[in-house]
């Protein structure tokens, strides 16, 4: 099989975009003791780390210790801990985004970003805004976020994907991911189980709204999450092994993000009805819920939806005169395929309990009245085709 970096590589060459940096990936136990060669390899002098409470114990400390103590080169280091509600998390709303670029110095002139996804998006997008390069450092094996340039933020309250710029590095180092809570790890599982139906939906898409469909890079993302279903016992067990097979699966769903610079082989339906909860909870200033874990949840509920509602909904569409009329003539056969293959909700939810994450929405706390809101609008929150919205609509 080949390498993440050869399968990348290849895949470039086939769409002939040769202009598309790749950033540096180091994946080992103590990775750590690559960033000043980093550093030094871009002659960064004045770097900001940033994280939060949480990260800051995980490996924050580390990073800024490592700055501040080295022999080799005096580097100007600016910390920064990035605002938390009453729930002690990090929103990525304006408030915390515009805290953090007041607080940066006018020199920085590299910004560490010391956390999983939600501390990435807003370090990724103030790195955009600023022109300033950014380093990725993972706390958790959590989400597929770190290499890719889409930022979801809250704005006014309302979550956006805006694209903005990928890492020049990523260190991950696997003694730090390995003591991530074990419900990171899983949402990180739970991240990469939500392509099954995003990458059918990528599909549908390319056959109801004509989207451009890439079969390089379903097929990288299939590979990716293959690895994933195939080892989630060894995932399961947290330990170094595991956690490397997770976090070079999510590396490679980002890295086809970065490539593609958008995010349709990774983020369908599953992921709108994520989002939707996310918003619900924030109104009613609720704890958030880890994205994987909501991802996880999501996907067995669309999957459910698929095999039960959708195979019937374009066979009626098969025989009755619309405009979809020729389109499901002309796919049926692979899109019906393509759903038969997805696997079973009960499937679904064996895996996310093997990996030790929640498999139902009771388990997250979501509760019915919720699903079924975001079973009928959750599709808009995005101009996106997805079978959802198809069904909906």
């Amino acid at each position: 099989m080949l390498s993440t970096s050869q399968q990348m590589n290849t895949f470039i060459s086939k769409i002939g975009n040769h202009n598309i940096q790749l950033p540096d990936i180091v994946m080992e136990k103590g990775a750590i003791s690559f960033l000043l060669d980093l550093l030094n390899k871009y002659n960064y002098k004045k770097p900001a780390v940033i994280y939060d409470d949480y990260t800051f114990m995980a490996a924050g400390d580390m990073v800024c210790d490592l700055l501040k103590n080295n022999k080799t080169k005096v580097f100007e280091t600016f910390e920064y801990s990035l605002l938390t509600d009453q729930h002690h998390q990090v929103v990525p709303n304006e408030e915390t985004i515009m805290d953090c670029m007041v607080a940066l110095p006018d020199n920085t002139d590299v910004l560490i970003a010391v956390g999983t996804g939600t501390i990435h998006d807003i370090v990724r997008f103030i790195g955009s805004k600023m022109k300033i390069p950014f380093i990725s450092f993972p706390t958790a094996a959590s989400v597929d976020g770190f290499t890719s340039k889409g930022s979801p933020l809250l704005l006014q309250r309302f979550k956006k994907t805006i694209q903005t710029a990928s890492p020049i590095a990523v260190i991950a180092d696997l003694d730090v991911l390995e003591k991530a809570p074990p419900e990171m790890t899983a949402s990180g599982f739970g991240d990469m189980l939500g392509k099954y139906t995003s990458l059918l939906d990528w599909y549908i898409s390319s056959c109801f709204a004509n989207e451009p469909y890439v079969p390089e890079a379903a097929e990288i993302t299939n590979e990716a999450l293959r690895q994933c279903v195939n080892n989630v016992e060894k995932i399961s067990s947290h330990d170094v092994e595991g956690v490397e097979i997770l976090m070079d699966a999510l590396i490679a769903s980002g890295l086809v993000m970065l490539v593609l610079d958008y995010s349709r082989p990774a983020s369908g339906a599953e992921h709108h009805l994520s989002h939707f909860w996310e918003m619900e909870l924030l109104d009613k200033n609720a704890k958030q819920l880890l994205h994987g874990a909501k991802v996880g949840v999501a996907t067995i509920l669309i999957s459910k939806i698929y095999k039960e509602q959708f195979i019937s909904f374009i066979k009626s569409l098969k025989t009755e005169e619309s405009k979809y009329q020729q389109t499901v003539i002309n796919h049926w056969n692979e899109i019906n395929s393509r759903i038969n293959d997805l696997p079973t909700p009960e499937k679904l939810a064996e895996w996310l309990k093997m990996a030790g994450g929640p498999s139902s929405t009771e388990e997250l706390g979501i509760d019915g009245e919720l699903v079924k809101k975001s079973l009928q609008k959750a599709y808009l929150l995005r101009e996106r085709c997805t079978g959802l919205r198809l069904l909906r609509e």
